[in-house]
């Protein structure tokens, strides 16, 4: 199958506004559950803040995915939102205790409840941007014979960001004293830069080919995505989401504590661990994600997910540093080819009609389900030979350890049923199975 060219406009606007995205949802998935517990010294605001964050996120997709697709605007929602986006984050400089511009000054508790909101009212511009403005750009400018490409970039943008973000944290934030670092410059620069590219975006951006879609209510078209007739008419659209949803789950388990492991509970620096791992995972995918349309979808996902699997086995087995960095990159590896994979197949049956309208469908199977559960499960898992303690503020809390990925191969291994079934589904429509 031959690739429709996109034109260059459409690869930088799908990079530009895709990585700087992805930068900010570094800091909101990873960095702010290391900034929470350097002002708190509790773990236990790390799920309430992960579930939290995924219900605010999926609300507002919800609400501005069906919104965008009534108004027949993407651009607007992309540019302004990252706009407003960059400012919340530069707002998280004034919720560190220990900052001497800090709102909550020498409480720990105070600071970590403001935390989890700002990270609530970030997620609302994020999300409007993001997930479902940019979300929907990306499928109303592919076709079904590109977007393995597209998707393959798009996947480890989020391994870029992560990279760009564990490079850059450990110039941008410094270190006060012994228990205490200085945040605010790391929050400054990367809210700036979001905010940047927002303005940037008002010029970037192709104009819109979305065209207005009123035909029906607007708070009508915020529940289109669940009527009974819709999943009827879509059955592989859901399958593909549920498929989706487990993998995500299984990935939740793990990723909120990553680098909370890496650095705080097996004390490595993260450059000298998390970059070999980003980098090479990144690389890898590329290299696939090229040749994802030709080689086919379901190649590619059963592979990634042994992958993942496997990577999630050697990360229980080995704590040191080359045991850590092996499985790290196959975890890793796996999990952006399979997130590839899972793209462009949302997207392929997603009805061209109604994009806006399924966003926040998606975001309930990729985001909200999974963020809500696998945190906690992970939580859960971490309480086998886990370690307690008692922080500096008198709060006992567990600490995050090998089982999380013990827990993320188990419910791996679910995802190969609703993939099955869909393969078969495919083979029996007749369509051949990319």
């Amino acid at each position: 199958m031959e690739s429709t060219k996109l034109g260059i406009r459409k690869w930088l606007s799908f990079i530009i506004a895709g990585l700087i995205g992805q930068l900010a949802w570094a800091i909101e998935n990873n960095y702010l559950n290391v900034y929470v517990f350097d002002c708190t010294k509790n773990y236990d605001y790390i799920p309430i803040m992960v579930a939290l964050s995924a219900v605010a996120a999926t609300v507002t997709t919800l609400l501005m995915g069906a919104l965008s697709d009534r108004l027949g605007k993407r651009k607007i929602f992309i540019a302004g939102g990252y706009l407003i986006w960059g400012i919340t984050i530069i707002l998280f400089a004034f919720l560190d205790p220990n900052s001497s511009v800090s709102f909550v000054a020498q409480s720990a508790a105070l600071s970590g409840a403001f935390i989890v909101a700002m990270d609530c009212i970030m997620t609302f511009f994020g999300s409007t941007a993001n997930d479902a403005a940019f979300n929907a750009f990306v499928t109303d400018n592919t076709e079904e014979n590109n977007r393995g490409k597209v998707e393959s970039v798009l996947s480890i943008l989020p391994l870029i960001a992560m990279i760009a973000v564990v490079l850059l944290q450990g110039m941008l934030v410094r270190k006060v004293s012994e228990t205490i670092n200085d945040w605010s410059l790391f929050f400054y620069v990367f809210g700036g830069l979001t905010s940047l590219v927002g303005i940037v975006c008002f010029f970037l951006l192709p104009p819109d080919v979305k065209k207005p879609n009123k035909e029906e209510p607007y708070f009508k078209n915020i529940i289109y995505g669940f009527r009974p007739s819709v999943i009827k008419e879509n059955p592989n659209l859901y399958i593909t989401l549920f498929a989706f949803m487990i993998f995500s789950i299984g990935i939740q388990v793990f990723m909120p504590y990553f680098m909370v492991y890496i650095q705080k509970v097996l004390n490595f620096d993260l450059v000298m661990s998390a970059g070999p791992i980003l980098g090479s995972a990144c690389v890898i995918t590329v290299v696939v994600g090229v040749y994802m349309d030709k080689i086919g979808k379901y190649k590619v996902v059963f592979g990634a997910l042994g992958a993942t699997i496997l990577g999630a086995i050697l990360l229980f087995f080995f704590q040191e540093l080359g045991g850590v960095i092996a499985g790290g990159i196959i975890l890793m590896s796996g999990f952006l080819l399979a997130t590839a994979v899972f793209g462009a197949k949302i997207r392929d049956y997603t009805p061209e009609n109604e994009v806006g309208l399924f966003q926040g469908v998606r975001m309930i199977f990729a985001v909200l389900i999974p963020m809500v559960t696998g945190p906690y499960i992970g939580q859960g898992a971490s309480y086998i030979n886990g370690t307690m303690y008692v922080d500096d503020f008198g709060q006992t809390s567990i600490q995050p350890n090998q089982y999380i990925f013990l827990f993320t191969a188990i419910v791996m291994l679910l995802v190969f049923i609703p993939i099955i079934i869909l393969l078969r589904r495919e083979k029996q429509d007749g369509k051949q199975a990319a």
